[in-house]
C-alpha cells in the first residue's frame, strides 16, 4: 500500500499430476536498485536473492467484494474530501466497504466459494488454507481458522501478515506446500476490511482503501508451470512509515489512544509514495534480468492497486506498455490483501489472462514489505 499524502479537504481443471518441484536459488548477477529506495530514516534493505518455483498451477481464482459502494461524491458530502482531488492523485472513483454484519472471514469465505465453485473440486481434497490478511476479525483466533470453519473444510488453516503484500507472501508459502508434496490442493487467499481501520476523519487515508478479497487454489501442475522467478523482501527500517501504533503488546489499547485516534492506521503518505515508485521498478526489473526476460515477454503485469500514479510512473520507467497492465482501482480503491487476487479473478473472469501466459504479479506496503514473481498460468 502506498500512496502521497497530500490530500486536500474541501482456471478451471482438476487434475493432479506429480511432478517433480523445483525450487533454487538464481545465480544470475544482481541488477542494482536505485539509491532512492533508501527510507527517509537513512537506511535502506533491498535483498538480490530470487528463487524458482515450479511444478504448481493455479488451478481457479474467485473474488468477492461488499455490496456497498462508496463514491468519491459520496465521501465529499459526507465528510468534505475533495472528490476530483482523490481521482486525480490516486485514479479512484469508488469503493467498497463491508456492512456492519461483515467481517474480513466474510470475505474471504465468499471469495474462496467463487474458488471452489470455478475449479469443480471436492471441498473436502482442500488439504491447506493459507489467509494473507492485515485486518483479521480477531486477534485469535485466526481468520484462516474462521474460514476453514465456515467451508467445513479439514485442513489446517494460517494466517500471514504482510500487510498490502499478504497475498504474495501466502501465494509463495501455499506454492512450496504443494511443490514438496505436502499439499495437493492449497487455498490460498488474500483479504481486508480496511474501513474499519481507517479512520474517517482522516482525509489523508481513509478515501485510498477499500474492502474485498480473492483467492486462488493451487495443485501440482507441468514443470514449467508455477513461480519462473520471485523475490520477496523487508526493510523493517521502514516500519514507521505505515503502521497502527495502539493496540498490540506494545501499546496495549487504552481510551487515551482512543481518544486520540491510534487505534486507525497513520502513514507518512509522501515518503511511502516515493518508496513503492522506486521499490516497484527495482523488484519488477530484478526478476525479468534474473530470468533474461524483456518487458515484452510478459503477457500481462497485475500489480498491486495502491494508486493509479505508482503504476503509471514505475510502468513508464520501465517501458512496460500500458495494454499490458490490468488496473482495478477505479472501482475499488486499495484492498491490501485482496489487492492482486481480486484483479487476477477479474483479469480471468474478462478473457485477458490463459493457459500458458507468463504474468508478472506485484505487492508491496507496510512492514515494509514487498513480494514480486513471474507466475506461468
Amino acid at each position: 500500500m502506498a500512496f502521497e499524502n497530500t490530500l486536500p479537504r474541501s482456471v478451471t481443471g482438476n487434475g493432479y499430476s506429480a511432478v517433480p518441484p523445483v525450487a533454487r536459488e538464481s545465480s544470475a548477477p544482481a541488477a542494482q536498485p536505485s539509491p532512492a529506495t533508501t527510507p527517509s530514516n537513512g537506511t535502506r534493505r533491498f535483498s538480490q536473492r530470487t528463487r524458482t518455483l515450479l511444478g504448481v498451477q493455479v488451478v481457479s481464482c474467485g473474488s468477492y467484494v461488499p455490496d456497498v459502494v462508496v463514491s468519491n461524491e459520496e465521501l465529499q458530502a459526507r465528510y468534505g474530501f475533495d472528490g476530483n482531488w482523490i481521482e486525480q492523485r490516486t485514479g479512484i472513483l469508488s469503493r467498497r466497504h463491508a456492512r456492519p454484519d461483515q467481517a474480513t472471514s466474510d470475505l474471504c469465505v465468499e471469495a474462496a466459494r467463487k474458488a471452489i465453485r470455478a475449479a469443480r473440486v471436492n471441498p473436502a481434497d482442500i488439504d491447506l488454507v493459507v489467509v494473507g490478511t492485515f485486518s483479521p476479525d480477531f486477534s485469535f483466533p485466526s481468520t484462516a481458522c474462521l474460514v476453514q470453519d465456515k467451508l467445513g473444510l479439514d485442513a489446517p488453516a494460517v494466517d500471514l501478515q504482510a500487510a498490502c503484500a499478504g497475498f504474495m507472501y501466502a501465494l509463495v508459502t501455499g506454492a512450496q506446500y504443494v511443490a514438496t508434496g505436502n499439499s495437493k490442493l492449497a487455498l490460498v487467499i488474500g483479504g481486508d476490511c480496511n474501513s474499519r481501520i481507517t479512520n474517517p476523519q482522516d482525509q489523508r487515508t481513509y478515501p485510498l482503501f477499500g474492502d474485498g478479497a480473492g483467492a486462488v487454489l493451487l495443485a501440482a501442475g507441468e514443470p514449467h508451470q508455477g513461480l519462473i522467478c520471485y523475490q520477496m523482501g523487508a526493510d523493517g527500517s521502514g516500519g514507521p512509515l505505515l503502521d497502527r501504533p495502539s493496540g498490540g503488546s506494545r501499546h496495549p489499547m487504552t481510551h487515551a489512544d482512543l481518544d486520540a485516534g491510534r487505534q486507525f492506521m497513520h502513514m507518512d503518505g509522501r515518503n511511502v509514495f516515493k518508496w513503492a515508485v522506486h521499490l516497484l521498478t527495482d523488484t519488477v526489473e530484478l526478476v525479468l534480468n534474473r530470468t533474461g526476460m524483456s518487458v515484452h515477454d510478459v503477457s500481462l503485469y497485475v500489480l498491486h492497486q495502491a494508486n493509479i500514479r505508482i503504476i503509471r510512473s514505475a510502468c513508464e520507467q520501465l517501458g512496460i506498455p500500458e495494454d499490458k497492465v490490468f488496473n482495478n482501482l477505479q472501482h475499488y480503491g486499495n484492498t491490501s490483501g485482496g489487492s492482486i487476487p481480486i484483479a487476477l479473478d477479474e483479469a480471468f473472469q474478462a478473457g485477458r489472462i490463459n493457459r500458458g501466459d507468463t504474468l508478472l504479479i506485484s505487492g508491496f506496503g507496510a512492514g515494509l514489505a514487498w513480494g514480486t514473481a513471474l507466475l506461468k498460468w
